[in-house]
């Protein structure tokens, strides 16, 4: 019953979030400071991230086929795992943990601090006021993100091939750009706009019904990530088998 009720909540907040959208002009500037917030300032994170993924695939793919004969085709590997599905849900996950939590938070402290209400005194929506530039600041910058992911797990994975494995760096781009499809860039934009919405969808959910005090924030803030986190890995799932089954 409590997840019947959590549904319908979120259905009522979905519902009231589009309306409010849709009824009020687009704020340009308020979302172009949270694309900034959520994008530039994960940058530093993402690129550390990535480039050790991208380190981890190419060793790993290198012992796995070395038995076979076929650690020339690590290049293939790495793109194949890079590109299809790990920079986009490993984007999605550090947005979740870090922007998504970010909102979550505070939200739940204007909530706890009544200024959601102060907003419906004033005759001002807060789903438009605090959810919608988020919502249009995260999906400007998730899939750039994510192609920057790519390109950084790709580098990071030649840089292994070259210089500790010893091989053919040319070998590596070969293969790499033989897999790698134009779709398959699509199919990763097209994740990370889906991830894009979950995160500010379910992370605002959880801030705009946080239980009061100091508790009801830290509890808004753990389901926001873990819900997010769960809901983009298996959204994962079934995307990848639309697009690749």
């Amino acid at each position: 019953m409590n997840a019947l009720a959590q549904l319908g909540s979120f259905a009522a907040f979905l519902g009231a979030f589009v309306h409010a959208s849709l009824t009020h002009p687009p704020p340009v500037a308020r979302s172009i400071e949270e694309a900034y917030r959520i994008g530039v300032r994960s940058l530093p994170i993402l690129l550390v991230i990535s480039a050790f993924v991208g380190t981890s695939l190419a060793f790993q793919g290198y012992h796995a086929f070395k038995p076979m004969g076929g650690q020339f085709m690590v290049g293939m590997f790495v793109a194949l795992a890079g590109v299809r599905e790990m920079a986009p849900i490993m984007v999605a996950a550090m947005v979740a943990a870090k922007a998504g939590t970010e909102m979550a938070s505070q939200i739940a402290v204007m909530r706890i601090r009544e200024q959601i209400d102060a907003l419906e005194v004033m005759a001002v929506s807060p789903h438009w006021y605090l959810i919608t530039p988020r919502f249009l600041g995260i999906l400007l910058v998730l899939p750039a993100l994510t192609l920057i992911s790519i390109f950084t797990v790709l580098v990071a994975g030649w840089v292994v091939v070259v210089y500790q494995l010893q091989m053919n760096g040319n070998e590596y781009w070969n293969l790499a750009a033989a897999t790698i499809r134009p779709e398959d860039l699509l199919y990763s934009a097209i994740k990370a706009f889906d991830f894009a919405v979950i995160i500010c969808l379910v992370s605002c959910f959880f801030g705009f019904n946080s239980q009061p005090g100091p508790k009801g924030v830290g509890g808004a803030t753990n389901q926001a990530v873990v819900w997010s986190a769960v809901a983009c890995a298996v959204l994962n799932y079934f995307l990848s088998e639309l697009f690749y089954g």
